[in-house]
């Protein structure tokens, strides 16, 4: 008797063990397709760029060396487009953000039939971007376009208006469709924000006998802040990425007054098929974009710590 309890005690030891295994491998084994996933489209291509941003020349001529990147210092054409997608994301940014504080702050109050305008309002954002680059290209239109013939028969001066054929106005008329489309978005994350404060603040303000004023700005915008920089973080990576909007309506013209990094990649890559120094622009616009997404979060952490 005693070998065969012997022997039943180590098959349930194995028993066990294979079933404390299996416990352990099926949480890996359900995250292993989004491991995979993420592995192809976002890993991998990461380290290829790397990789032939760091290689000149093609085929047997290949060389490693870092001249796309010090060629990136001696480019003017780099440091205009990149001059360019700052002034694009830091005035769109603004002008969003503060249209669509106001609008959530609007609609945060009992109005009759609010329900109708934030959903009328949210309709740009869930319009894709190309659609939005051809309706404005053919509103900006000088000769037939929407904007220019409002402005005739309200007996205005339209000649000079050439928008997104002027140099001096290509710039601010794509900002202006970027602030139509994504207000919306910053709107929606502000209001959502404004419906999570709790009254209990507002009720201590109010019997401290503070105005508006002294209410809007100690005691809304310090419980904002995180709704706020979370807004910000993420309308600031998709605005210096910012490539099918322009594409659409100006293709970085007239001359070099709209280029962005993006559009200045595309080119590189696929009109002169300079995929090295390309791959080395879209590493730095990269690092950029960690770099501002790393600052915001350090500062909504702060936030959350006090």
């Amino acid at each position: 008797m005693l070998p065969s309890v012997i022997m039943n005690s180590d098959k349930s030891d194995h028993s066990g063990k294979f079933f404390n295994w299996r416990e352990k491998a099926f949480p890996y084994l359900l995250i292993a397709p989004a491991i995979a996933v993420l592995l192809a489209l976002s890993i991998y291509p990461l380290l290829y760029i790397i990789k032939i941003s760091f290689q000149t020349g093609s085929g047997e001529s290949i060389k490693w060396s870092l001249s796309n990147f010090t060629r990136l210092f001696s480019d003017s054409f780099f440091r205009d487009a990149l001059l360019h997608t700052l002034i694009y994301a830091i005035v769109a940014l603004t002008f969003e953000f503060l249209i669509g504080l106001g609008l959530a702050l609007l609609v945060d109050r009992p109005l009759r039939g609010r329900n109708v305008f934030r959903a009328v309002l949210l309709i740009p954002m869930m319009l894709p971007p190309v659609v939005v680059g051809v309706v404005w290209r053919l509103m900006f239109n000088p000769n037939f376009g929407a904007i220019n013939g409002t402005l005739k028969s309200m007996g205005a001066n339209t000649d000079a208006l050439t928008w997104t054929a002027s140099p001096a106005l290509a710039l601010a008329s794509v900002i202006a469709v970027d602030v139509w489309q994504w207000t919306p978005f910053m709107f929606l994350i502000l209001l959502a924000g404004l419906q999570a404060i709790p009254q209990e603040p507002y009720e201590a303000a109010m019997v401290d006998g503070a105005n508006w004023r002294q209410t809007f700005f100690h005691v809304t915008l310090p419980l904002l802040k995180p709704a706020i920089l979370i807004a910000l973080l993420l309308r600031t990576m998709d605005l210096l990425r910012v490539f099918d909007q322009i594409f659409i309506l100006t293709e970085g013209g007239p001359g070099f007054a709209t280029e962005t990094v993006s559009l200045y990649i595309y080119r590189a890559a696929f009109r002169f098929f300079d995929f090295g120094y390309a791959a080395a622009m879209s590493f730095v616009l990269l690092a950029l974009t960690n770099a501002i997404s790393y600052a915001y979060i350090r500062l909504l952490q702060r936030q959350e710590t006090a």
